[in-house]
C-alpha cells in the first residue's frame, strides 16, 4: 500500500511587510531558492537572517597575496565567505585548512564549500579550536604560507534566538560558541564571585558600571536572554541622573547591554585565552615569508594581536607588521553595518628557517 503523502505546510505567515522573527525569515534562511530576496535584504544594508558578510576580503587578499600551490588556514571559519575567496586562488595544487569550534554551523558551512566544488584535496575542514593550530603542522607540511583569523562571533549565530547571544531577542541564557564545551553563561552567573564578575566585566568589555552590575547580576538564576537584559536596564537605569534625557538613557542602557552580553561571551569561550595561545604559537606554524591577517572586532582583541605582531617584529621573527590597523572601507560599513567595528592587521614571518626559542 502506498504511503500517503506529507500534509500540506502552509507559507509562514507574519505581521507587517517585513518578516521580523528568526523563524518567519524563511526565504533568507533559503538563499538557494531566493536569491531576489537576499540580494533585496542586502540592498537595505542589512545580514540576511542564517548568513554572515565577510568583512575587508579585498585589503585581506591584497595582504596574503595567495599564489597556486601554497598551503593556507582560515583559523575561524565561519560562514565561510573568506574561504569561498581564498579557495580558488590556491589551484591547482594548494590546498585550505578551515577551523571552527561551532557543532551547529560547521556541517552547514562545508556542506555549501562542497557544492561549490572544493573537496577534500583542496579543502580541509576541521572542528577545532585555532588555539590548536600546531595540531595541523604534519598535515600541512610543517607550516602554512598564510593564516587568516577573523575573530569574533558571526551574524548567523548572533541572529539566532537560540544560540542567546543577543539581548535583542528571547532566547536561552547560553552564549557558548560550542553548546557542548564549558559553562553557560547562565551557569556562569551562579558560579562566579562578585569580585571575579566586576574584573571580567572590566577586563572583557571596559564596563563603567562593573561594580553595580556585579552586585545585581552574581549568584542570580537567570535563565533566558530577556531576564539578564532586564536585570541589567534596571541597574544602569537606577544609576543614571533623573533629569537626562530619555533618548540619552536609552542609549546608555543599550551600550551596557552591548557590553554586559560581550563580557559574558567572551568568558564562557575563554576567547582571550585561545587568542593569546593562538598567538603564541603561530610564528612557528608560519613558512618563512608566511603572511597573516587577523581581525578583531574591540579592544581587548586588537590590543592582543597589536603586541603580539609588535613583540614579534622586534625579536625579528616577524620582517613587517602593520604600523595601523585598516577599517572597512565607507562604502562597506553603509553596505554592512556591521563591519564598522571592525580593525585589519596585519604581519610578515621573516624569512629565517629557524624559529628563536
Amino acid at each position: 500500500m502506498d504511503e500517503a503523502p506529507p500534509p500540506h505546510k502552509r507559507r509562514v505567515r507574519y505581521a507587517g511587510t517585513h518578516p521580523q522573527r528568526f523563524e518567519e525569515k524563511y526565504k533568507e534562511l533559503d538563499p538557494a531558492r531566493h536569491a531576489a530576496e537576499v540580494a533585496k535584504v542586502m540592498q537595505r544594508g542589512q545580514t540576511p537572517a542564517g548568513m554572515h558578510r565577510p568583512i575587508c576580503v579585498a585589503e585581506i587578499l591584497a595582504i596574503l597575496t595567495i599564489k597556486p600551490g601554497e598551503v593556507g588556514l582560515d583559523a575561524t571559519l565561519g560562514f565561510g565567505g573568506h574561504s569561498a575567496e581564498l579557495l580558488p586562488l590556491l589551484r591547482p595544487g594548494g590546498r585550505l585548512f578551515a577551523l571552527d569550534v561551532d557543532p551547529q554551523e560547521l556541517p552547514r558551512t562545508e556542506a555549501r564549500l562542497r557544492a561549490l566544488g572544493f573537496d577534500e584535496s583542496v579543502l580541509s575542514v576541521r572542528r577545532m579550536n585555532f588555539s590548536r593550530i600546531k595540531e595541523l603542522l604534519p598535515e600541512a607540511g610543517g607550516g602554512f604560507d598564510f593564516v587568516l583569523a577573523d575573530l569574533g562571533v558571526s551574524s548567523m549565530q548572533i541572529d539566532n534566538p537560540q544560540r542567546g547571544f543577543s539581548f535583542k531577542i528571547d532566547g536561552p541564557l547560553d552564549l557558548r560558541l560550542d553548546p557542548g564545551s564549558g559553562a553557560s553563561a547562565s551557569e556562569l552567573l551562579l558560579s562566579v564571585t562578585r569580585p571575579m564578575l566586576r574584573e571580567l566585566l572590566i577586563d572583557n568589555a571596559d564596563e563603567p558600571h562593573a561594580a553595580a552590575l556585579a552586585a545585581a547580576l552574581q549568584g542570580q538564576y537567570l535563565q533566558t536572554t530577556t531576564e539578564l537584559a532586564e536585570k541589567v536596564s534596571d541597574c544602569v537605569m537606577a544609576l543614571l541622573p533623573r533629569r537626562m534625557p530619555a533618548d540619552e538613557a536609552k542609549l546608555e542602557v543599550r551600550k551596557a547591554l552591548q557590553r554586559t552580553f560581550q563580557a559574558l561571551r567572551i568568558a564562557v569561550n575563554d576567547e582571550f585565552g585561545a587568542l593569546e595561545r593562538f598567538l603564541q604559537d603561530l610564528p612557528a606554524c608560519l613558512q618563512p615569508g608566511g603572511r597573516v591577517a587577523i581581525l578583531s572586532f574591540h579592544s581587548g582583541e586588537d590590543r592582543r594581536v597589536k603586541k603580539a605582531f609588535q613583540t614579534g617584529e622586534r625579536s625579528g621573527v616577524y620582517a613587517r607588521v602593520a604600523a595601523e590597523f585598516t577599517r572597512p572601507s565607507f562604502d562597506e560599513q553603509r553596505a554592512n553595518p556591521r563591519s564598522s567595528s571592525a580593525k585589519l592587521r596585519w604581519a610578515v614571518r621573516a624569512p629565517c628557517t629557524r624559529y628563536p626559542a
